[in-house]
């Protein structure tokens, strides 16, 4: 296995008749959705695993779209995610093709690698003593 497996769409074989088979895999290929790679699926599920061990989160989406994928973290599945890891490769040359967004909207980080944007998550408040 690789570490980008993609679908394959075939078109019917009755629809789209007029079309030659070169501009129907032109447009299947254009309309393809932004995907996690294997590695980057990997860093994200061992963090997750690692917010879950500690009770922090509960249930997790993953939303595949034209212009970017999604890794939505839930603390209950009826709620709003707590965090949004967004792959969004046509920011990929400006500010980064990563970034983590909270609940409320706000980017918390974005940058070109993933395993530092997902730093922020990893940090956690102490209390310190006095």
């Amino acid at each position: 296995m690789s570490d980008v497996e993609t679908i394959q769409f075939r078109p019917r074989q009755n629809a789209g008749a007029s079309l030659s088979a070169n501009s129907a895999v032109t447009a299947l290929s254009s309309s393809s959705p932004t995907i996690f790679t294997r590695p980057e699926l990997k860093q994200i599920l061992n963090l997750y695993g690692r917010k879950v061990a500690a009770g922090e989160w509960r249930d997790y989406a993953i939303d595949f779209g034209r212009e970017k994928a999604t890794f939505s973290v839930f603390r209950r599945a009826s709620e709003v995610p707590l965090y949004r890891i967004e792959k969004s490769p046509r920011l990929a040359r400006r500010q980064g093709a990563y970034s983590v967004i909270a609940a409320t909207g706000l980017i918390l980080k974005r940058g070109h690698d993933l395993a530092r944007v997902l730093a922020v998550l990893e940090k956690t408040v102490r209390l310190a003593a006095v």
